[in-house]
């Protein structure tokens, strides 16, 4: 007993000791994330723009960054990161810029909006060195319009052309004993193709070699307007398998020599004309971005909304466009006087056809009462497009992927699975033939395989009605260019999808021009959560997905894939193939 009283004595004085230090901790927390850090540029600096740093469309905060780093915590938005790249080349205190290349964390749109920055900042006369140890294609696009690229003598450089890749279920599900019942419309809607294929069908490939083709010539284009090589050449490089190692990069005139990172920084010395011994004063985009500000007001005479994510029903997004949330939001800018424009920014492969519908029906409203532009980032396809058709304009970059004008449903049988993998059997009443329709415990009847798809159809059909509304395009051009086909953003261009090819500050401009406003005042939509909310939530994702990834290794992407097949069941959904990876 005694021995009890001592072991229960010793674990309470322990678990108030520590609670009373992580209550310490939290106040600590609470006080660093309250004082604002200033953060001074300084002269002759050089700002760095790691490309390994994934840009999402709305600004992130990290509150726990700024307690074991000298960041702020900010990690700005792909436009904040474009508009302060822009500020630097008149900010008198910037001389150059540093671009780390060690791979890119954003899509073809995001990284086109990044390079014609840099593009932009180089015509202000001050220098942009990359540098990278293993340099990737998707990296490369981006680092080719500096000033100098350089590459480890050591490292690697990619230059062998795009690739895609789709993982197919339908063997899986077959061991499984689950039959995917699967009811769709559009020739090319493959979205479904995962669960009832076991290789590409003849559509998807023609779909997916035409715009990887365009997305790649899109590449060599950029590559070689920096790189003055016409694009002929680039492409036999690539074919013939020239690019083995950067040396190969140096002699084929792709990049400006092998260095060392010491001898990088020699150079920006030089660059800098300051001398061996002294520090460059090197200032991350993060935080350059966080001293110059421009993350949006508490309020505007624009309304910058960002949709990004996969389009779900219901509140509470999270890096997911949440329709309820977002009819609120479009719904509060429509009624605010003060804001005489919206500018749509859609960053979505869709989802949710119901969520997309309702999303659409406010900002028809809100097209009613004010300008509306819309702004596509790496995808606007399939829901993406649904919630960008009524638009006043519409923009993208050459490489969105959009269109994709489809509708699918997914209502998997699992009675095989349950019978003969767990022994699980299944039976019970009913007071009409389809009170249990949609059950997993059994396979549909003909009766509601026909009410089903004539439900797809119906969705369908009105998907192509709002587009043809909205684009002003005839119903049977309407129905030639969709059939779930997916199409680059100059593609989409001609065919009349989209009215220009351009970015965000495009889309503000144009908006600034219809709404005639003179002064141009952005306020951004979803606007921030609070400290607390972002502290916890953020904290308990984060460690559920690093647990997972690290018990999962590679296979995290198949379990990312199972996750988005059962968020797909039931629901009708516009959304693109639910795994692309192009390389």
């Amino acid at each position: 007993m005694r021995s009890f009283l001592k072991f229960f004595l010793a674990s309470f004085v322990a678990l108030i000791i520590f609670s009373f230090l992580s209550f310490l901790f939290m106040i600590m927390v609470f006080a660093r994330m309250g004082t604002k850090k200033k953060v001074v540029v300084g002269s002759n600096a050089v700002v760095v723009v790691d490309l390994a740093q994934t840009f999402h469309e709305l600004r992130t905060d990290d509150p726990f960054l700024g307690l074991y780093t000298s960041e702020s915590g900010n990690v700005p938005g792909l436009f904040d990161a474009v508009r302060n790249i822009r500020a630097a080349a008149t900010d008198n205190n910037v001389k150059g810029l540093f671009i780390k290349a060690d791979g890119n964390g954003n899509g073809f749109a995001g990284s086109e909006e990044l390079r014609r920055a840099i593009t932009d900042f180089r015509k202000s006369g001050k220098f942009v060195y990359a540098y990278a140890e293993s340099l990737s294609q998707n990296a490369y696009y981006i680092a080719s319009a500096s000033s100098k690229v350089y590459v480890h003598p050591k490292g690697g450089v990619d230059f062998t052309g795009y690739s895609m890749t789709m993982m197919y279920l339908k063997g899986l599900l077959e061991k499984l004993d689950i039959e995917p019942q699967i009811f769709y419309n559009g020739r090319f809607k493959s979205a479904t193709e995962p669960l009832r294929e076991y290789k590409m069908s003849d559509a998807n490939r023609i779909q997916t070699t035409e715009f990887l083709n365009e997305l790649y010539g899109d590449f060599l284009s950029r590559v070689g307007e920096s790189r003055k090589i016409d694009t002929a050449t680039l492409h036999g490089y690539a074919n013939e398998g020239l690019i083995l190692e950067p040396s190969d990069a140096e002699r084929y005139k792709l990049i400006d020599g092998l260095r060392y990172d010491d001898q990088v920084m020699d150079e920006i010395k030089r660059s800098l004309a300051i001398g061996g011994e002294e520090e460059v004063n090197f200032i991350s985009l993060n935080r350059y971005a966080f001293a110059k500000g421009g993350f949006g007001d508490d309020y505007g005479n624009i309304a910058l909304i960002y949709a990004e994510g996969e389009i779900r029903t219901g509140e509470d997004g999270d890096i997911k466009i949440a329709s309820d949330d977002y009819v609120k939001m479009i719904r509060e800018a429509r009624q605010d006087k003060e804001i005489r424009a919206i500018v749509f920014r859609v960053n979505s492969p869709g989802g949710s056809a119901l969520a997309s519908e309702n999303i659409w029906r406010e900002l028809s409203l809100a097209r009613k009462a004010k300008p509306v532009i819309v702004t596509m980032g790496d995808y606007a396809a399939s829901g993406g497009y649904y919630i960008s058709c009524m638009a006043d304009s519409i923009f993208a970059e050459p490489n969105t992927l959009t269109g994709s004008i489809g509708v699918f449903t997914v209502l998997p049988n699992m009675q095989g699975f349950f019978n003969s993998k767990l022994g699980i059997t299944f039976d019970g009443v009913k007071t009409a033939p389809f009170a249990d329709a949609g059950s997993v415990n059994r396979p549909l009847t003909d009766k509601e395989k026909v009410l089903i798809q004539r439900s797809v159809d119906s969705i369908y059909a009105t998907f192509k009605h709002r587009v043809a509304e909205g684009r002003k395009l005839d119903a049977a051009i309407v129905d030639s260019i969709s059939q779930g086909r997916v199409w680059t953003g100059r593609q989409a261009l001609k065919l009349g999808l989209v009215d220009r090819l351009g970015g965000v500050q495009d889309a503000i401009d144009c908006a600034t021009r219809m709404a005639n406003i003179p002064e141009p005042k952005l306020i951004t939509y979803p606007r921030p959560k609070d400290t607390f909310e972002k502290l916890f939530k953020g904290f308990s994702k984060s460690i559920k997905a690093d647990y997972l990834k690290e018990e999962l290794g590679n296979d995290y992407r198949i379990y990312e894939t199972i996750k988005k097949v059962r968020a797909m069941q039931g629901e009708a959904q516009a959304k693109l193939p639910y795994e692309m990876v192009i390389q």
